[in-house]
């Protein structure tokens, strides 16, 4: 577990270690979903990143 603090400008630090574990760029967009009393953080990816991502999924059973 990692923790940070958040700045005088509402900044917050990501710590290397999960950087890189995410891939994480500069500049990349992340996205904050709030959940109760929880935030999450999501990197925004880009489509061309998910390609084939479902390769090789059972098409048989799908509603139409």
């Amino acid at each position: 577990m990692y923790k940070t603090i958040l700045s005088s400008k509402y900044q917050i630090y990501i710590p290397k270690a999960i950087r890189d574990s995410l891939h994480l760029k500069v500049g990349q967009e992340l996205v904050f979903i709030q959940d109760g009393n929880s935030l999450h953080l999501i990197p925004r990816r880009n489509i061309a990143e998910v390609r084939g991502i479902l390769a090789g999924v059972n098409t048989q059973n799908i509603r139409n």
